[in-house]
């Protein structure tokens, strides 16, 4: 019999299924502190957990612990590195608390629009100011959703029912699995200026935190309201506080950079405060643990782990090819227009690298999307890029003597129904990744690494120099330059640059307009 631990307030369900099933013992308790908990359960083989701290610490104390898996998505708390490092495997339970989480956004929207909080306070306290409180309908009026993953489709499918003009934007999503849900997709700066409520649902990392700025802020409606159900984080508080001095726009709030008691920073400009209620409803609770049960079932009888979290790399596949694939697609995405809605994403993987073609899906789907996490398998990548509506093929690649390499093409739509494609093949040479070819341009040999920026133009005499003037006005170095031309038509050239820190957007605008360039892209390959 396998030990399992649940040291956590988890529904009955799990201890349940597991026990029913025949091969576990399992020990709940939610009041003990897990290194408490180690002295007598040091034998677990397994630990379900919600928002328990499992730290170095508490991994050391568990020695015969081989799964740890979070009822729920989120598994910050969980060190997950040394977890690997001692041979454990940490899972989660993706979807569990999803629809939870669309019906607050919903309770949060009816709640302020009729002004059930406030209205309750003061009818409780005897008084009777019916006039103070007239609300308003949300239906007919325009929900904008940032961010199309499982959170912000369902929330799309609940609103249904009130009639709400549904726009969004998420750059993963394909127009036509948009239109499908019933969303009409915009850019980020059209959903602030359209929508009446702006529900967030998009991860906090380097590209989006505040990226709900002073910027987007301005181009609200009056009256616009922000749903805050996501990451503290990926919302400016202080432009916020500075916006709402002179505009009438609110925030209704259930996230905080930490999960605890004490006073918010937020709560001066938040009109409504939640304490992360996001998935604390019986069913998400329920399902999640359900979820628990079944995936450790699954993992011990089928061998199935795409939900694994802190997986390594296949073995006999050496890293530099996983960092290859991963940013192969960044230049790629780059490329079609990071704005751009991804329609097709396609491989071709040569030499002895084959035999891994399905598995290096999961580094460019990380690439595409900082949603997805980089240790999940093939099928969790599929599976999330079907989920967006974006078609993958892994096409059986002829030998033409590229050795062990990787191509990366992309499709997607721009400008409406107008497609834009992008092609870009690598390899790996002495331990160092390297860009071979973009689209037709080929034998550029460069390393991908650090800050790439690139121009396609019409072949003509001084560009390349403009190019470079206009780089050195912005206080930017250039380490390193390509710039063949086009090896089958010759008539146009691109100018490859890598360079020592990023390039603005106002400049790299300025040299496209300056060499009427067809494409000029910025990516940071780090």
């Amino acid at each position: 019999m396998k030990k399992v631990l649940i040291p956590t307030k988890l529904d009955a369900t799990c201890k349940n299924t597991l026990e029913g099933h025949g091969a576990y013992t399992v020990f709940q308790d939610e009041s003990a502190d897990l290194l408490e908990l180690a002295k007598t359960h040091a034998d677990a083989y397994a630990m379900v957990v919600r928002s328990n701290k499992v730290t170095a610490e508490v991994i050391d104390a568990f020695p015969e612990l081989k799964v740890v898996i979070r009822a729920g998505a989120g598994f910050n708390t969980i060190d997950t590195a040394h977890a690997r490092s001692k041979g454990i495997d940490v899972m989660n339970t993706p979807g569990a608390n999803s629809n939870a989480v669309a019906e607050e956004v919903v309770a949060l929207m009816l709640a302020h629009a009729r002004h059930i909080v406030a209205g309750d306070a003061s009818c409780r306290s005897g008084k009777w100011e019916k006039a103070s409180f007239m609300g308003r309908e949300i239906t007919g009026k325009t929900l904008g959703i940032l961010g199309l993953g499982h959170i912000g489709r369902l929330l799309a499918k609940r609103v249904s029912g009130f009639d709400m003009q549904i726009i969004g934007f998420d750059p993963m999503i394909s127009k036509d699995r948009a239109a499908e849900i019933g969303v009409r997709l915009v850019t980020v700066e059209e959903l602030f200026e359209q929508a009446d409520y702006i529900s967030l649902h998009i991860p906090e990392n380097d590209a989006t935190r505040s990226m709900v700025n002073a910027k987007l802020f301005d181009k609200m409606k009056p009256g616009a309201v922000i749903i805050n159900c996501a990451r503290a984080g990926v919302l400016n508080e202080d432009d916020l506080r500075t916006a709402r001095k002179t505009k009438d726009i609110y925030l209704l709030n259930d996230v905080y950079p930490k999960d605890e008691a004490g006073d918010k920073l937020i709560a001066d400009i938040a009109d409504i405060m939640l304490p992360h209620l996001g998935a604390s409803t019986k069913e998400a609770n329920f399902n999640a643990a359900q979820f628990a049960a079944k995936q450790l079932i699954d993992y011990d009888e089928k061998g199935i782990t795409h939900a694994i979290v802190n997986r390594d790399i296949p073995a006999g596949l050496d890293r530099a090819y996983a960092d290859l694939a991963h940013t192969l697609t960044k230049v790629c995405r780059a490329i079609v227009g990071e704005g751009s809605q991804l329609k097709l994403l396609e491989t071709s993987v040569y030499g002895n690298l084959a035999e891994f073609g399905d598995w290096l899906v999961v580094p460019m789907t990380a690439a595409l999307n900082a949603g997805f996490h980089p240790t999940m398998d093939r099928k969790a990548a599929v599976d999330f890029l079907t989920g967006l509506g974006i078609d993958y093929t892994n096409r059986e690649a002829e030998e033409k003597g590229y050795g062990n390499s990787v191509t990366v093409d992309l499709t997607a739509h721009a400008d409406g129904d107008k497609l834009v494609k992008a092609s870009v093949r690598g390899t790996v040479t002495e331990g160092n990744i390297t860009l071979a070819r973009i689209n037709d341009f080929d034998k550029l040999y460069i390393e991908p690494s650090g800050c790439l920026t690139g121009f396609i133009y019409d072949d003509r005499p001084g560009v390349l120099g403009k190019i470079c003037s206009m780089i050195a006005d912005a206080d930017i170095n250039i380490d390193d330059v390509r710039n063949p031309h086009d090896a089958f038509e010759g008539n146009t050239s691109i100018a490859l640059l890598k360079i020592n820190k990023e390039v603005p957007q106002s400049v790299l605008d300025a040299i496209s307009e300056e060499i009427d360039a067809h494409t000029a892209f910025y990516v940071c390959c780090c």
